[in-house]
Formats: C-alpha cells, sequence, structure tokens
C-alpha cells in the first residue's frame, strides 16, 4: 500500500492535517485482505475410503430405526432381568408355581394389548352424526383444518 506522506519532523501536525492522517490509518487499517492459495491438494489415490471407527455410516433414517432397536434392546434387558429374579426366586417351588411366576408377566401385557385394541376399535365405531335444531335464521361455518405442524413448539392460526 501507498504510505501518506510523512509530515517534517521540526513541526506538529495541524489539526486537519491530523484528521487526514488519523482516516488514512482507519481506512489501512480497516481494508479488506484476501488470500487464495493456488497450490494444488495431495491426490489421495484409487483406493476405496475406509471406515472410520464407531458406528457405520448410514442413511439418517437408518440412524434413527438402530438407535430405536438399541433403546428397545436396553428396555427388553430390564424385563428380561426382572423376569429372571423372580424365576430364580421361584426356583425352588413346585412347577406349577414356577408356570404362573413366568406366565404372569406375559398375560398382562397381553390383557393390556387386547384392551388398547378393543378401545381403539370403540372409538373407531363412535357415532359421528350430528342434529342441531334452530329456529330462526343461523350461519353455520363447520371448518375441519389439517395442519402438518411438527416439532417441540408449533403455532396454529386459524384465519378466517
Amino acid at each position: 500500500m501507498n504510505r501518506p506522506e510523512q509530515p517534517p519532523v521540526d513541526r506538529p501536525l495541524t489539526p486537519a492535517e491530523a484528521d487526514l492522517r488519523a482516516r488514512q490509518l482507519i481506512n489501512e487499517a480497516y481494508a479488506p485482505t484476501s488470500y487464495r492459495d493456488e497450490t494444488t491438494p495431495p491426490a489421495y489415490g484409487p483406493n476405496p475410503p475406509v471406515a472410520q471407527p464407531g458406528r457405520p455410516p448410514m442413511s439418517q433414517k437408518a440412524a434413527d430405526a438402530s438407535a430405536l432397536m438399541l433403546t428397545g434392546s436396553l428396555a427388553t434387558l430390564s424385563v428380561g432381568g426382572a423376569a429372571s429374579l423372580v424365576l430364580y426366586t421361584l426356583g425352588h417351588v413346585d412347577p406349577v408355581a414356577l408356570a404362573v411366576g413366568a406366565g404372569g408377566p406375559v398375560a398382562l401385557i397381553l390383557a393390556v394389548g387386547s384392551l388398547l385394541r378393543s378401545a381403539g376399535r370403540a372409538k373407531a365405531d363412535a357415532h359421528t352424526e350430528h342434529h342441531h335444531h334452530y329456529k330462526g335464521p343461523v350461519h353455520q361455518d363447520q371448518r375441519t383444518t389439517r395442519t402438518t405442524n411438527r416439532g417441540l413448539w408449533t403455532k396454529t392460526i386459524n384465519r378466517r
């Protein structure tokens, strides 16, 4: 960059010269800079990429399914451990008591599943027809809006 002419040493700067000098130094300090590296990057060669340690590369959907399976396996581990503890404590009892102790949690899970399924069917079979009886002019506006809000915090504004 071109440096501005320096004033002679024997006299102080006038206010106008000091202001000009300060502006030149500020412009020089805040001038945009850039650098472009023109060297070519090193060649990697024809070898295929090597898988890194850790979770293997996969799509987002596969990663989500993998995390779900890992979470489910942890839940299964706790249920299996509890069942093993119950069976161990019932180990010195007759076989009928063992069958009841091992089959009790399974029967409970099946009963809850059946109850949830029947509740879902009952909700689907519910009567949805409405009858309204009015005297005089009535304006009814029955709009059904379908929203596709996804996320932790969402806001739906229905404007008319």
